[in-house]
């Protein structure tokens, strides 16, 4: 069994910045790409950002250059620090990782169970 646990989410003003955090803990053979999603009331998910193996990274186009995200795979862990924040970043933010598990052949989407990010004026 796979879990994602997310942590950092809150109310945070305009222009300020929230970092947001994610662990993957239990029979975890290899990660290939962990990342965020967002998902605001009456909005599809979206991808917000996401970093593979290798370390490539791809972000929304309404993130960059406010977003960064990083991995710590000795750790299984991924980061996203949010800065200049707007009100439109306002979601729920889930994490994600692409793995296998142990003894399981194939590569799955494990979702954490979401922490919500307010953006007030």
């Amino acid at each position: 069994q796979v879990q994602l646990v997310e942590s950092g989410g809150g109310l945070v003003q305009a222009g300020g910045s929230l970092t947001l955090s994610c662990a993957a803990s239990g029979n975890i053979f290899s990660i290939n790409a962990m990342g965020w999603y967002r998902q605001a009331p009456g909005k599809q998910r979206e991808l917000v950002a996401q970093i593979n193996f290798g370390g490539s990274t791809k972000y929304a186009d309404s993130v960059k250059g406010r977003f960064t995200i990083s991995r710590d795979d000795a750790k299984n862990t991924v980061s996203l620090q949010m800065n200049s924040l707007k009100l439109e970043d306002t979601a729920v933010y889930y994490c994600n990782a692409i793995l296998r598990v142990t003894r399981t052949p194939g590569w799955s989407d494990y979702w954490g169970q979401g922490t919500q990010v307010t953006v007030s004026s």
